[in-house]
């Protein structure tokens, strides 16, 4: 029997904040970097020279967020496929080796810092603070606040069960054949199911209208549109005067 390190399973994960990719901080996408794909790539190559040895497994936890344009999540998304492509090619690069690589895709959970209503809103003022008077004009303060009530909404509606996310660790570790990735969670399978089958349209309508529901639209465009509405019905009662 084989001595020292056998299954690496990288668990770290972090969102920043969420918003328009415009509107995130240059702080918030390396932060979702740093600790999401830099962390997972550090711990790697440490252990590899072990994992090779004994021909064992490597199992990180990413998010469909890495695969598909989650509104509002450009940061944590971008730090997710940039782990995705490395995880694949790893399992491309280690099988001559004998080591077998998986990744985890759970569905939303509520864990530590997600439920941080305190935590969000401290990142939300901070947010505030450091935009230019001209682009929070330009979106507007209800715009973005919209914007995190209702992720505090989806994120307390999140399963607080993590089994599934530990059954498939379990499984990704132990079954002689893993698979190369794992579905943890409801919808997840369904969600890749429609994003690799079915039109764009809708696969956009789906993550548009089922993950962040927003009502507002950027201050500048609802001025736009109060403008055109004036626009047009001083038109129709010129109209009316001609005839």
């Amino acid at each position: 029997m084989s001595s020292g390190l056998w299954g690496l399973v990288n668990n770290a994960g972090v969102c920043v904040n969420f918003g328009d990719a415009e509107l995130s901080l240059m702080s918030n996408f390396r932060g979702c970097m740093e600790v999401n794909f830099f962390g997972t790539l550090s711990v790697t190559k440490s252990f590899l020279p072990l994992l090779r040895h004994n021909k064992g497994r490597i199992v990180n936890i990413s998010s469909p967020a890495g695969d598909q344009p989650f509104p509002c999540l450009a940061a944590y998304g971008a730090s997710k496929a940039a782990l995705n492509l490395f995880t694949n090619t790893l399992r491309h690069e280690l099988d001559p080796w004998g080591v077998q690589v998986s990744t985890i895709l759970p569905s939303s959970y509520r864990t530590g810092r997600s439920s941080n209503q305190a935590y969000w809103d401290q990142q939300h003022k901070q947010l505030l603070q450091s935009l230019s008077p001209a682009l929070l004009d330009e979106y507007g303060e209800d715009y973005m606040t919209e914007t995190k009530d209702l992720f505090h909404s989806y994120a307390r509606q999140a399963s607080t069960d993590l089994s599934p996310v530990v059954q498939a660790i379990v499984q990704a570790l132990l079954e002689p054949r893993p698979q190369p990735q794992y579905f943890a969670g409801p919808g997840v399978g369904l969600m890749y199911f429609i994003h690799s089958y079915c039109p764009f349209s809708l696969s956009n309508w789906l993550l548009q209208r089922l993950f962040v529901k927003k009502k507002l639209k950027p201050r500048a465009l609802r001025k736009e549109g109060l403008e055109l509405n004036l626009n047009l019905l001083n038109n129709n009662n010129n109209e009316e005067k001609l005839q």
